[in-house]
């Protein structure tokens, strides 16, 4: 089995209500961050980290993000007669080559463990990351390259979340590690407790969103029975290899993580 993570998922089903009416005829992902939309940085992450195939699972209504990736030959010709080269180069940058990119339909929202489900057939045997395209992440180092270079130095084997300290009185809000061993930047991961009261978490460690997921979380979550709020959650799949395998580890990221899920963090990104 390959060890190299090459393949990418970017669950972006959701409906962005929380950004309605903006939303109502614009994904969320291609809402403008400054100069690009919230689906390039998380791009721009995975071609850094050596991302080669870029899986988007999305839903009715997508259909304006797949033609941002697509090319756009009039307007390459617009620019390059005007001389814009170096719009005509960031242009160019938003383009996927033929094959590269591939989107499969969730038809139902039953959550972010039945969309990394629904990518099955094109993940195979092979390890794999999950991005959500909502949490921005300022690095020097692009979070996913930090992370695949750690998950290879450590045998490229197991699962790798990425986590970040949060307040105490925040833990609620997030999937919260039960740490066995902490190794600095790596720890490994007793437990996974999601949305813990703050005085029961097990830590301050949280999970944001990234991920290097083993091909065997795809046949745990095909016989996933829902979870928290009705849907198949990817949280008690990756709990289930720590139940199993006790090989997933954390991964404290250099980096500010921004969450362009809300209007609030969006406005501070």
């Amino acid at each position: 089995m390959s060890r190299k993570v090459t393949k990418a998922i970017f669950p972006v089903a959701g409906l962005g209500t929380r950004f309605l009416p903006a939303t109502k005829s614009i994904p969320k992902e291609i809402m403008t961050l400054v100069d690009r939309p919230l689906i390039q940085y998380a791009i721009d992450e995975a071609r850094a980290a050596g991302i080669k195939e870029f899986i988007f699972v999305t839903s009715r209504g997508k259909s304006a993000l797949e033609d941002y990736f697509d090319s756009a030959p009039e307007l390459e010709a617009a620019l390059e007669q005007k001389g814009k080269t170096d719009l005509l180069e960031t242009l160019r940058q938003t383009s996927m080559e033929s094959g590269a990119i591939a989107y499969i339909r969730q038809q139902r929202p039953l959550g972010l463990g039945h969309a990394v489900w629904c990518a099955r057939r094109l993940i195979a045997d092979e390890p794999f990351a999950v991005i959500l395209p909502d949490d921005v992440i300022a690095a020097e180092t692009p979070c996913l390259q930090q992370m695949i270079e750690a998950y290879e130095g450590a045998g490229s084997k197991g699962c790798m979340v990425a986590a970040m300290e949060v307040p105490q009185e925040r833990t609620s809000s997030y999937g919260i590690l039960d740490v066995e061993e902490d190794m600095g930047a790596l720890v490994s991961v007793r437990k996974m407790v999601e949305k813990p009261k703050a005085e029961e978490a097990p830590s301050n460690l949280a999970v944001i969103g990234r991920y290097i997921l083993t091909p065997s979380v795809l046949d745990t979550l095909d016989a996933a029975d829902r979870g928290a709020g009705g849907e198949i959650q990817l949280t008690d799949a990756i709990a289930r290899e720590i139940e199993t395998t006790q090989n997933v580890y954390g991964f404290r990221f250099r980096g500010q993580r921004f969450d362009c899920g809300s209007k609030a963090g969006f406005l501070q990104a």
